[in-house]
């Protein structure tokens, strides 16, 4: 009994002594829904600059860990936009291009194909539709789908077959654009 009190009561110290966990808002996703939402912070250091353009080429490498979620870059790219969205930053002030590669390739086959291979909707194809209405420039490795003997025409048609993922990389960092890797 004395044992059961005393661990009571070394309870409700434990939790009274506990930092109070802050209240914050819900996430806002204004511009791709299906993406992270963006909190904003009252104070923060280096918030989202309404003056500044911000050009970033997205790396897009892995893939989902399960068939019903986005592929990382594409949430990335789309949270990234919530966050301008929220900040009230222009969409023309944000220069994002994506390029695809590696096990990135299922992410965008098109409905059809992802289906039959994973017995689950494409998840990553409206946000890729929306993404491409944002101005958000999507390529996929024509090297990786030559050989990987991936035909083109099972991709989502928001995609552009570019000539190497790499070449894009570089073209684009040259251009002063951040490298952003998922």
């Amino acid at each position: 009994m004395l044992r059961s009190l005393f661990a009571a009561l070394f309870s409700v110290v434990a939790l009274a002594t506990q930092p109070s966990t802050p209240r914050w808002p819900p996430p806002e996703a204004p511009v791709v829904p299906a993406a992270d939402g963006y909190v904003a912070i009252p104070g923060a250091a280096v918030p989202p600059d309404k003056a500044r353009t911000y050009r970033a080429i997205f790396d897009a490498t892995r893939r989902a860990d399960k068939p019903t979620e986005l592929l990382p870059a594409v949430n990335m790219a789309g949270s990234e936009l919530n966050a301008f969205g929220v900040a009230g930053v222009p969409p023309s002030q944000a220069k994002f291009v994506l390029v695809f590669h590696g096990s990135a390739l299922d992410g965008i086959l098109d409905d059809a194909h992802y289906r039959a291979k994973f017995g689950v909707p494409n998840p990553n194809v409206p946000v890729l539709e929306r993404l491409k209405k944002s101005g958000v420039e999507l390529f996929v490795c024509g090297q990786n789908l030559a050989f990987e003997h991936v035909d083109p025409t099972v991709l989502t048609p928001s995609i552009t077959v570019a000539s190497d993922a790499l070449i894009v990389l570089m073209t684009y960092q040259n251009r002063g654009y951040a490298l952003l890797s998922f």
